[in-house]
């Protein structure tokens, strides 16, 4: 790696690591604490390559952008940040910054970062937004899942690309769809969401696209649409009129089945997927849970609710919990949790007694009639897997696909045993002090009692 880097973070660590990395990478490093010091090394012609906190003592490191943008156009920004939401990830994309990550940053995926920085030079600019922005949009998290998220729905925003937003209930999707809208050059015309009861009549696709007038339209539930409705959206598509909206679809996951089973158009499933957005599940991010939990909490707080905070034990909980509603679920969960607590800090009990009537966990495994169980594991992981469409899952796949495994094989075996902890280890062939351990990881409630068989 060549060239030299100019480094501006108030964190003293970060500054001393990444001068130490950049330094043994064969860069020349200057590190400052100040943004205006920052912004008088760009205007003295230093440095092939910046990366710069958000957040910093003398200002905000984002709003610097364009001014560096005008003082040094084509030296590349790469802005960190512990601010992980997605309107951090938009500001990055719409201020130029040639790349965006969140604290706490993988200092090997920086370094690569910062070397594509001083061989590639600053990419194309993305207009720049003037009106006014909302505040924050309730889509929160910093694993690498969420963040990959981001970024796509920051390259997206003003593309005209069909958009298909794939997702189990309650991650998010329509959120999506707003927020690929609300930051696009469409943002001041109608967002227009529609549901199958709009397409039952012949007049529904134009009613639509009257509706519309050249704004967004997002089809929610597409995989709902009957063979009729389906072709009316084709057709609509085709002939959209004077003002051509942009299509957008959500779905659960299901036409690639649908698609197999000739339940879903092919030429309409090809119209709407030019780019492919999928959210990941929450289980699929638990890092995010507390993240998620104190941004509830403090919603809740600011509608009138005392303030509250989990206990370390009551975090845990929350975490290990499997989520089938995701962050709707877990909102509502916050919410109980906040009006029923009795204390400041909620204890591991008062999260247990409200996660205990939650919906139980989806199981893993289908209900096809005859088919197999690994068959039906197969299929559940074949799915899985298309719904992050050309990336990978996040990493941790092995530990996650055994607890959905173990979790409903155990409570059901429990269950076939009356409770008792000895014939329900025996009957599962494992030792009963690996039980015990099982029942405490997966948080298992067990009720003894006489079964009747």
């Amino acid at each position: 790696m060549d060239g030299t880097v100019l480094v501006a973070d108030d964190d003293r660590t970060i500054r001393t690591v990444l001068t130490q990395a950049l330094t043994r990478a064969g860069c020349k490093v200057h590190a400052t604490s100040s943004l205006h010091t920052l912004m008088r090394w760009v205007g003295e012609g230093k440095g092939d390559a910046v990366i710069t906190d958000v957040m910093m003592p003398d200002g905000n490191g984002l709003e610097m952008l364009p001014k560096i943008a005008a003082d040094r156009p084509g030296l590349p920004v790469i802005v960190i940040s512990a601010q992980n939401t997605i309107m951090t990830a938009i500001q990055a994309e719409e201020a130029e910054a040639f790349d965006y990550l969140p604290k706490p940053f993988d200092l090997p995926d920086l370094m690569k970062r910062t070397s594509r920085a001083l061989e590639t030079g600053a990419r194309q600019p993305v207009p720049v937004a003037e009106e006014d922005r909302p505040e924050e949009l309730p889509l929160i998290g910093r694993t690498p899942a969420m963040q990959g998220l981001y970024r796509v729905v920051a390259r997206l925003m003003n593309t005209d690309l069909p958009v298909l937003i794939t997702g189990e209930s309650g991650t998010g999707k329509s959120l999506i769809a707003r927020a690929i809208h609300d930051f696009s050059d469409r943002r001041t015309l109608p967002f227009v969401t529609v549901t199958p009861s709009d397409l039952t009549d012949l007049e529904g696709p134009a009613k639509v696209m009257a509706r519309a007038k050249g704004g967004t339209i997002v089809l929610d539930e597409v995989g709902d649409l009957d063979a009729e409705a389906q072709a009316r959206v084709v057709r609509m598509m085709d002939a959209p009129g004077d003002h051509v909206p942009r299509f957008m679809a959500t779905s659960q996951g299901r036409l690639a089945e649908k698609l197999e089973n000739e339940g879903f158009r092919e030429d309409l499933y090809y119209r709407l997927s030019g780019a492919v957005v999928a959210v990941p599940s929450l289980r699929d991010r638990v890092d995010d849970v507390p993240l998620l939990v104190e941004h509830f909490l403090l919603r809740a707080e600011r509608e009138g609710q005392p303030p509250r905070r989990l206990s370390d034990g009551a975090l845990e909980l929350m975490r290990a919990y499997s989520w089938p509603g995701n962050v709707r679920q877990l909102e509502n969960a916050v919410r109980r949790i906040g009006l029923t607590a009795r204390n400041e800090e909620v204890s591991r009990a008062e999260v247990e007694a409200v996660l205990g009537n939650q919906p139980a966990a989806q199981p893993v495994l289908s209900h096809g009639q005859g088919e197999s169980l690994s068959a039906s594991v197969a299929r559940h992981l074949r799915r899985y897997f298309d719904l992050h469409g050309n990336a990978l899952p996040p990493p941790g796949l092995y530990q996650r696909i055994l607890r959905e495994v173990e979790l409903p094989l155990i409570e059901i075996a429990l269950d076939a045993t009356g409770g008792n902890q000895a014939k329900c280890a025996d009957l599962l062939g494992i030792n009963r002090n690996t039980l015990r351990k099982k029942i405490t990881e997966l948080d298992i409630h067990v009720t003894r009692r006489r079964k009747l068989m």
